[in-house]
């Protein structure tokens, strides 16, 4: 058993509370933190949390316990004091996307876990699913032969669909696109190297900054990704992890994941069109723990057996995802100029 504090126990973290830990059999709670009384006071009545479980400070949780990992679920800009003094503490961190709101906070928080022989995982939720995990296991298996080209689209209305963050910076780039930016990570198993971006709001849009984007993104080994991405699309729905299109030398892998919404679930898909082909669809394995439950099942087998798995998210890893979302806001701000990753990452 991994023994855990989960730190902020806010709207989201309530979610993880609820939702998510208990369906972790070998992740043992002994605390939970948040410096709000009322917070405090709403998962002890609403999730029939022990009061004696409940902390107002996470030092207070350390003393009147034995924990081995924070669950960090608080809202970002808390994010770098939080996993900074949990590292200090002895703990190793599970934290939510983005995981520092600097590349610097974020280089300071990988080299403290490793000065503290901790592990530090960032929740990239998205990863924990069947078609990006199929779809990595294709590519790097060149099942159709070298990438030519990856389209990808993500399209969503959020004015009909519960959206409630009208005024937040960069919504569609660093609230949702990090999630495809990251993807594009583990799929394709390379970095990018440059980007160009450009985004925008529309007439009728609440937002108060663009929700609205495109981004063609050169990776190292040369692969070029076109990503267009709306929050105030009008179009046919998307899963969350978008439509993705890698089309390479022999034949096409077309795939999609996290087809949710509002209690309706559909099934990741990948389907391989091979070169004036009959499109294959594909089954797909089934996993024991997806999405938000995988990503703390995993850190947790990290800490039980010391071994990281194939795809684990490490702070160290997630660097590249953070320096891309930095990178595209960059290039916006610079009407789509080329921004190398090495300027950001530096």
């Amino acid at each position: 058993m991994v023994k855990a504090i989960q730190v902020g126990l806010g709207h989201w973290g309530s979610s993880w509370t609820k939702d998510v830990i208990p369906k972790v059999p070998n992740v043992q709670m002994v605390g939970y933190v948040d410096s709000n009384p009322e917070a405090i006071q709403r998962v002890q009545t609403e999730l029939r949390i022990a009061e004696s479980l409940c902390f107002l400070s996470l030092e207070e949780a350390m003393k009147a316990s034995e924990a081995e990992l924070a669950i960090c679920t608080l809202r970002t800009e808390a994010h770098y004091p939080v996993v900074k003094r949990c590292l200090e503490l002895g703990l190793s961190v599970i934290v939510e996307k983005p995981f520092a709101s600097t590349i610097a906070q974020a280089k300071e928080l990988v080299a403290l876990a490793k000065e503290t022989g901790r592990v530090l995982m960032v929740s990239q939720n998205y990863r924990h699913q069947p078609a990006p995990i199929v779809a990595a296991e294709l590519i790097g298996a060149q099942r159709f032969g070298p990438v030519n080209l990856v389209s990808i689209d993500f399209r969503r209305h959020a004015p009909t669909q519960g959206y409630r963050y009208w005024d937040m910076p960069d919504p569609l780039l660093a609230d949702m696109s990090i999630h495809h930016f990251d993807l594009m990570r583990m799929v394709l198993g390379d970095n990018p190297k440059r980007v160009s971006c450009r985004t925008w709001n529309s007439p009728a849009s609440p937002f108060g900054h663009h929700p609205i984007g495109v981004a063609t993104l050169e990776f190292e080994k040369g692969t070029i990704v076109s990503y267009r991405g709306s929050w105030m699309s009008s179009g046919p729905v998307t899963p969350w992890a978008g439509e993705w299109v890698m089309d390479c030398s022999e034949g096409q892998i077309l795939w999609t994941s996290r087809d949710h919404f509002m209690g309706k679930a559909g099934p990741d898909r990948v389907t391989l069109q091979p070169l004036d082909g009959k499109p294959e669809p594909l089954a797909l394995p089934v996993l024991e723990h997806t999405d938000r439950v995988g990503t703390l099942a995993s850190v947790a087998r990290v800490i039980e057996t010391g071994t990281v798995p194939a795809r684990f998210s490490s702070g160290e890893d997630n660097l590249h995802s953070l320096a891309l979302v930095q990178a595209t806001i960059l290039s916006a701000s610079r009407n789509g100029e080329w921004v190398e990753l090495a300027e950001v990452l530096q």
